[in-house]
């Protein structure tokens, strides 16, 4: 077989694709990322490019379709898709997807997590299209054959007949430290785990709600609060004493299992549990605890949390379990509102009678827990799809649809208020409108035609922003007055408009994945925002366990998971908006994915519902010292992990 290196900068030998006939190519990628041109789509006219591919190393591989436009350096779109290491994926891309209204587009049975990143970009704007590999710590193999361009997508096909997964849900092709080998020995680690239930925390100087007991900053009002004190913000808890919150998200009985269409891998298939979502976790358990698995597990869980120094549930922790611990636990509005037409992915028509009336209806379920003081508070929702693309203006959005929205009727009643005619608007605009009328009309990237229009449309887009967090967050305060609405938890800041609104909230919500946290926190402050800040995301992983795959965030080993944790935490803690930071997550992922197709060692503890001993080691560690280190009476820890570059998707 035929071996290509392809270096950084080398996209010439990639041209194989496009005179190949059905065959194989073994590609060597250099560890920088590489990646070949793919010049016949270019003004190709079919829709799916079909290949398989092949990863010849023993962790994933997170391969990139880019889009580059015409003078733009960085590509405008890409699609990012991951594969298992050592297995014949089948890959299917439509290149459809670059009209960027899908950002998790569905893979074939067997790949992994497929995301479209960046903005819509038009057949006539793109310059070259480039198939690369993202960066790695070492140089990478690959194998490419049968690639093909058709209109029709692939019925799915046959999958390669190997195991992959052992009878307790780990990694078949992969031995570590800690692996479990029986039922016995697997009994004897969650027993000796579950008689640490009921521990208290750690420290005597911590509340029962885990507020630090040396700093009381108001008299308590029953519920958790905020506290501005000399520049510096906090949280309270109930009693009044400052709180830091700290805790795994998704604290439940495991994690996802994504089982459909790869049954054919599994050694068995998980017999009790098998409609399960968490098929192989909750079997485990069983095999330990029997029948009461769920309270035996309960009362661990809370147990290693507790005995560690976290004091809080994250989100999307089991229902059941909230207010049935002594932890307090943060949780998100069930449902946030959404209108038969949306405006760009999952942005509602905010302007619309049916957004406040869902408004209204997704705000009375904060009622059943609105009088539980264990409730730090409630997240409106999670990284809304929309937000996604950086600097997106979303009136442009407005008015590149076609349908008569809502929004649309209000921006063209604000643009007729702006300009008293439609010449003015002509001249602002370097527009040849005969009418406001012609604003109806699909119209592409109204905000670039001049600097009145990008003034106009940005403007407006904010007025946007401002309903779309403001109108839920008034109903959510009529049926719960007593809780925190902890924001909007954001991907990230992909435009500096996305604070807007930010005065509806208690405290401003990112997830962050970055080894420090302190400039992401800045950047909320230096937009003007005066809250608090909560990361509500953040993990590290590493390729020394059972999962090929590390997460957004990498390092070398166990041992620098825990030190990376400890270092980010207590980096929250030493700003003086930071009030909290929670992990995600509480279980490893599934070898071959959770249901989008995600498979990272980013867990507390393993498919086995064994915790980590390193990381644990350091959260301890990192909770006895950080009420001191965000009084200022001690400094953050100096010491950090070697980092590696990321294998996630």
């Amino acid at each position: 077989m035929q071996t290509v290196e392809i270096r950084k900068e080398d996209l010439t030998k990639g041209a194989f694709l496009q005179n190949a006939e059905r065959g194989a190519i073994e590609l060597s990628l250099s560890k920088e990322g590489a990646g070949f041109c793919l010049p016949q789509l270019l003004d190709c006219r079919e829709r799916f490019l079909c290949f398989q591919e092949k990863v010849m190393e023993e962790h994933s591989l997170a391969m990139e379709l880019r889009v580059y436009v015409h003078g733009e350096k960085e590509p405008a779109f890409t699609v990012r898709f991951g594969l298992l290491p050592g297995v014949e994926t089948n890959i299917c891309i439509d290149l459809q997807w670059m009209d960027a209204r899908q950002l998790f587009p569905k893979a074939l049975p067997g790949a992994l997590k497929v995301v479209c990143h960046g903005r819509r970009v038009e057949k006539e704007e793109i310059e070259r299209i480039v198939l690369a590999s993202m960066p790695a710590f070492h140089d990478v193999r690959i194998r490419i054959q049968d690639p093909v361009l058709t209109d029709r997508r692939p019925q799915d096909p046959p999958l390669p007949e190997i195991k992959l997964v052992d009878r307790f849900g780990q990694n078949k092709k992969k031995e570590w430290p800690g692996k479990i080998k029986s039922e016995d020995e697997l009994k004897k680690a969650l027993l000796a785990q579950a008689a640490e239930s009921g521990s208290a925390y750690p420290f005597p100087d911590w509340t029962a709600y885990g507020g630090w007991k040396q700093k009381k900053l108001t008299e308590g009002t029953g519920f958790f609060s905020k506290c501005k004190e000399n520049g510096r913000w906090w949280l309270t808890d109930p009693l009044g004493y400052a709180f830091f919150s700290m805790g795994p998200d998704c604290v439940g009985p495991g994690s996802d299992c994504r089982i459909a269409g790869v049954e054919k891998w599994l050694d068995r298939m998980p017999e009790r549990f098998a409609g399960s979502r968490n098929s192989f976790f909750q079997e485990n358990l069983y095999r330990a605890f029997g029948e009461n698995w769920y309270e035996d597990w309960r009362g661990m869980m809370a147990g290693q949390l507790k005995k560690n120094g976290m004091n809080t549930l994250g989100n999307w922790s089991d229902p059941q379990i909230l207010g049935t611990t002594d932890i307090p636990y943060v949780t998100s509005l069930p449902e946030f509102p959404a209108t038969k037409q949306c405006i760009f992915r999952d942005f509602p028509d905010v302007f619309s009678d049916e957004y406040r009336i869902q408004a209204k209806r997704c705000a009375a379920a904060l009622a059943e827990r609105k009088d539980d003081p264990l409730m730090i508070g409630y997240f409106l929702r999670n990284e809304p799809a929309w937000a996604f693309v950086d600097n997106l203006v979303l009136a442009d959005e407005v008015l590149y649809r076609p349908e008569r929205t809502a929004c649309k009727e209000e921006l063209i009643a604000f643009l007729k208020e702006r300009y008293p005619d439609i010449e003015a608007l002509n001249r602002a605009w370097n527009g040849n409108y005969e009418s406001f009328d012609d604003l109806y009309r699909p119209l592409g990237n109204a905000s670039k035609r001049s600097k009145a229009s990008c003034r106009d449309m940005k403007e407006f887009s904010g007025r946007m922003l401002r309903a779309y967090v403001g109108i839920p967050a008034r109903e959510c305060r009529k049926a719960d007055p007593n809780h925190m609405i902890l924001g909007m938890r954001w991907a990230w800041i992909s435009d500096p408009d996305l604070v807007a609104g930010w005065e509806n909230f208690d405290v401003f919500s990112i997830n962050c994945y970055a080894q420090d946290p302190t400039e992401k926190i800045q950047q909320v402050a230096d937009l003007g925002v005066d809250l608090p800040v909560m990361i509500g995301e953040f993990h590290f992983g590493a390729l020394d366990a059972g999962l090929p795959a590390t997460g957004l965030e990498a390092v070398v080993s166990q041992q620098d998971r825990g030190v990376a944790y400890r270092y980010y935490c207590e980096s929250v803690a030493a700003h003086p908006y930071g009030v909290g930071c929670h992990y995600f997550q509480c279980y490893d992922q599934f070898v071959l994915g959770r249901f989008d197709g995600e498979n990272y060692n980013i867990g507390l503890f393993d498919i086995c519902s064994i915790a980590y001993p390193e990381m644990m080691e350091q959260i301890r560690k990192c909770s006895g010292r950080v009420y001191e280190i965000a009084d200022g009476r001690i400094q953050k820890t100096a010491q950090r992990a070697e980092a590696i570059p990321m294998i996630a998707y």
